[in-house]
Parts: C-alpha cells; sequence; structure tokens
C-alpha cells in the first residue's frame, strides 16, 4: 500500500541527494532556487499572443516549481525571486517599464505575487501527496495551484478597483489561457514523470 512518504517531488526522483542538510545537499537546493528564479523571470517576459488577451507563462513556471521542487522548496524559490524583484531588478512582467521594486509589489498585480507563493506550495503539497503521478489529479493539482493564485490576485485587484471589476478585469480574460496553461503544466509534469519512472 502507499504511503505519503513514497510520494516525492520530481526533482527528487531526477537529482536525489542523501542528506539534505549537508553541504552537497544545501548547495543542491541553492542551484535549484537560481535556476527557478532563472526560469520564472524569463517566464514574466515571455508575452505570448492570445485570445483574448496575450498571456505571459509566469503562472505556469510557478505551478511546475512547485510540483516538481515540492511545497517547502518551490515557495522558497518563489520568495527568492519576489525578494529579486524588492530589492529593484526588473524580474517581473512589464519591468522596468511599469516601474520596479516594491512600488510594483503593492500596485494592482501585488495580489497575484503573493499568489505565486501560495500556488507553488499547492501544487507541491498536492504533488507530495500523490497528485503527481496520475494525470487526472496532476490535471486537478494544476487547476487548484492555479485558483489559489487567482484567488489572492482578485481579492488584491477587487480591494482596489471593486470586486465585480476585479473580476471581469482580473479574472475572466484569462479563462482560456490558464485552461491551456494548467494541461500544459500537468503534460509536463506527466512526461517528466515517464522519463523518470516509465510504466
Amino acid at each position: 500500500m502507499s504511503t505519503v512518504a513514497e510520494y516525492k517531488p520530481l526533482v527528487e526522483a531526477l537529482w536525489p541527494t542523501a542528506s539534505k542538510n549537508d553541504a552537497r545537499g544545501l548547495l543542491r537546493k541553492a542551484l535549484l532556487i537560481i535556476v527557478g528564479s532563472l526560469l520564472l523571470t524569463m517566464s514574466a517576459k515571455m508575452n505570448v499572443p492570445f485570445y483574448p488577451v496575450p498571456m505571459t507563462m509566469q503562472t505556469f513556471a510557478v505551478i511546475v516549481i512547485g510540483a516538481a521542487f515540492g511545497w517547502r522548496l518551490g515557495a522558497v524559490t518563489v520568495l527568492a525571486y519576489l525578494a529579486q524583484g524588492a530589492i529593484g531588478l526588473p524580474v517581473f512582467a512589464g519591468t522596468p517599464e511599469k516601474g520596479i521594486g516594491l512600488a510594483y509589489m503593492t500596485g494592482p498585480t501585488g495580489g497575484y505575487l503573493v499568489g505565486f507563493v501560495a500556488g507553488a506550495a499547492v501544487a507541491g503539497w498536492l504533488a507530495e501527496r500523490g497528485w503527481n503521478r496520475s494525470m487526472l489529479l496532476l490535471t486537478l493539482a494544476m487547476f487548484l495551484a492555479h485558483a489559489t493564485i487567482f484567488a489572492f490576485g482578485a481579492a488584491w485587484l477587487g480591494a482596489l478597483i471593486g470586486y465585480e471589476k476585479a473580476w471581469l478585469a482580473g479574472v475572466a480574460p484569462f479563462y482560456l489561457a490558464t485552461a491551456l496553461k494548467t494541461l500544459l503544466a500537468a503534460a509536463c509534469l506527466k512526461a517528466g514523470w515517464s522519463m523518470v519512472a516509465p510504466r
């Protein structure tokens, strides 16, 4: 019978460590955080033509990192990315044109940035409980992680402009893009697991 302990994040299967707290284990975590934050930056700058509005691949990167790294390392990776933005590095979508640092982070999209941490944690937590091997459960996990991000984003935006406007401007235009990224994230993770443990 399967136990929670048997369900590990994808990165642990690809790059296992004997000890997570020795020098090699800490170096591994640091490298993963650096690579993850770079991927988040690149995904934020990727503007893909789509209907009804263009999309970035940022939420896709957030939930894949969460599911692949596990909830703790995934959330820490997103926090490291946010810290880079907070000190003024142009890592977010629309930066530096739309501002940088804390001024950008406290603007209309601030809730989505907070939601990135929660979304990565949700994806990782579910992956660590066996939702990372079945395509159906992976898709549901990616959907729930996306929903978490949008819940934070819409709540923040609603406090600024009203909740009806926040829904119309901050959630509704992204239905199709989110559905596509949810399926793509699940497919990529499933493909990763197929290479590690083909069935």
